[in-house]
C-alpha cells in the first residue's frame, strides 16, 4: 500500500498506525488531526472535467468549506460540458491557428462568447454550430496596447477590469510603483518588462517605452502598459497612447484608482468637505524646469479654501515651500506626508505647512503631500493601520 486514511474513535491506535505509517515512509491522513497527516485533502468543486481545489494545509477547514460554498455558487453545474466539447475540437484549432497565441485568443473569445451559454443551457448542438462557424471565420490576430492603471499600491484596489485584462496580457511592461502583489496578479507565461523611472537613476527612456509598445504591439501581442495610480494623472499615458494612435495601433484604456484620492482615503483625509475644501488642485513635484515653472504658484497659494496635493513631492519640498511661502501661503496650514500610502508600509506624517522641509527629510520613498483644512480630521478619521508619526 502507498496511502492509509484513518478514521477511527480510538486515538491511541490512530498514533501506533501514524507512527507505522511513518516508519515506513507511507503516506497517511488521519482525519480530523492535523499533526498525524503526511497530506491533506483539499475541498473539491466538481465540475467535471474542471476541478477546483481549495484547501488551507489543514489549518482552516471552516474557511475552505466557506470558500467552497461560494465557488460551487458561481459555476454552474454543467459547465464541464464547455470544456469536454473543446477538447473534441482542439485538434481542429490546433491545424487551423498554428501559433500558440492566436490559439488563446480563439479560446478567449469563444469562452467569452456565446458558446459558453449554449452549453449551460443544455442547446449543445447550437454550441458546436458556434464552434464551427468561428473556426472557419477568417481571424486577424492585430495586437493592441492597453494602458491600465494599478492603483496606489494594495492589490485589492486593483479595478476588477484591470485585472481582468493583465491576466490576458502576452507582454506587461510595469512601473517602478507597481506592488508586486499585483504584478503577482499577472498570467505566468506573460514577458513582464520593468520600465519604471526613479529620480536620478539610470531608467529606460520615454522614447524607448514608446519604441517597445509599438514593436511588440506590431508583433501581434496584447501590450499592458501597467502604471502606478491612474495613467492619465501624471503618467504620461496620454503621450504614449498618442504615439500608439500615430502607428495605427489599436488601444484601450483601463482608468485606476489614482494616489490622491486612493492615499488620502486610507490616510483618513477626505480631499472635499462641506465645511473644510470647497475643491481639490493636483500639481505634481516634478524636478524639470520646464513643469516646475509652469505652476502658477501666485494662484496656487490664493486657494486657501481648497485642498492641495501635490505628486511626487519628496525631493522637491524646498522648492515648493519656498514659493508657497513667497507667495504667502499660510504657514498654519494641516499637512500631511504620505509615502508607501494604501500599503502595509504605510507612513504618514501629519503636522503643519511650517515643517514641510524638515519633516520631508525624514521620507525615503516617493512621497504625496496633501495640504489644507481636511488634514485636521485625519486624527478622527484615520482607519488603516499603518506606521504613523
Amino acid at each position: 500500500m502507498f496511502l492509509i486514511i484513518v478514521a477511527t474513535n480510538d486515538s491511541i491506535l490512530n498514533s501506533l498506525i501514524y507512527q507505522e505509517a511513518k516508519r515506513k515512509r507511507i503516506l497517511i491522513n488521519v482525519i480530523d488531526d492535523r499533526s498525524k497527516c503526511s497530506f491533506i485533502f483539499p475541498s473539491i468543486v466538481d465540475r467535471f472535467p474542471i476541478t477546483v481545489a481549495v484547501s488551507s494545509g489543514g489549518t482552516a477547514p471552516v474557511l475552505t468549506r466557506m470558500i467552497k460554498e461560494r465557488i460551487e455558487s458561481i459555476l454552474p453545474m454543467n459547465l464541464g460540458n464547455s470544456a469536454l466539447l473543446a477538447e473534441r475540437w482542439r485538434s481542429h484549432v490546433k491545424l487551423k491557428f498554428k501559433k500558440n497565441t492566436h490559439r488563446r485568443y480563439f479560446w478567449e473569445k469563444v469562452f467569452n462568447g456565446i458558446f459558453v451559454s449554449h452549453v449551460l443551457n443544455g442547446n449543445l448542438k447550437k454550441a458546436i454550430k458556434t464552434l464551427n462557424t468561428e473556426i472557419k471565420q477568417k481571424k486577424s490576430f492585430k495586437g493592441e496596447i492597453f494602458l491600465v492603471g494599478a492603483g496606489p499600491g494594495d492589490s485589492g484596489l486593483l479595478t476588477l477590469r484591470g485585472l481582468q485584462v493583465i491576466q490576458q496580457a502576452d507582454v506587461i511592461l510595469y512601473d517602478s510603483l507597481v506592488s508586486s502583489d499585483i504584478l503577482s496578479l499577472v498570467r505566468k507565461d506573460a514577458k513582464k518588462i520593468y520600465v519604471g523611472k526613479k529620480a536620478n537613476k539610470l531608467c529606460v527612456s520615454q522614447k524607448n517605452i514608446n519604441s517597445m509598445l509599438i514593436n511588440m504591439a506590431r508583433n501581434g501581442n496584447k501590450v499592458v502598459r501597467l502604471k502606478g495610480g491612474d495613467s492619465f494623472i501624471f503618467g504620461r499615458g496620454g503621450e504614449e497612447l498618442e504615439i500608439a494612435k500615430k502607428f495605427g495601433i489599436n488601444f484601450q484604456v483601463v482608468p485606476g484608482i489614482t494616489a490622491a484620492t486612493g492615499v488620502s482615503a486610507y490616510a483618513g483625509i477626505p480631499l472635499t468637505h462641506r465645511n473644510y475644501s470647497s475643491g481639490i488642485i493636483f500639481i505634481t513635484g516634478s524636478n524639470k524646469e520646464k513643469e516646475k515653472n509652469s505652476q502658477d504658484w501666485s494662484f496656487i497659494s490664493k486657494c486657501k479654501n481648497y485642498t492641495l496635493v501635490i505628486y511626487m513631492a519628496r525631493l522637491q519640498s524646498t522648492y515648493i515651500f519656498d514659493k508657497l511661502k513667497f507667495n504667502n501661503y499660510p504657514l498654519d496650514m494641516p499637512m500631511a506626508l504620505i509615502e508607501k500610502g494604501t500599503t502595509s508600509e504605510q507612513n504618514t506624517i501629519i503636522d503643519t505647512f511650517k515643517n514641510l522641509k524638515k519633516l520631508s527629510c525624514l521620507m525615503k520613498r516617493p512621497t504625496l503631500l496633501i495640504l489644507g483644512k481636511v488634514v485636521s480630521l485625519s486624527k478622527e478619521l484615520s482607519w488603516f493601520k499603518k506606521n504613523s508619526n
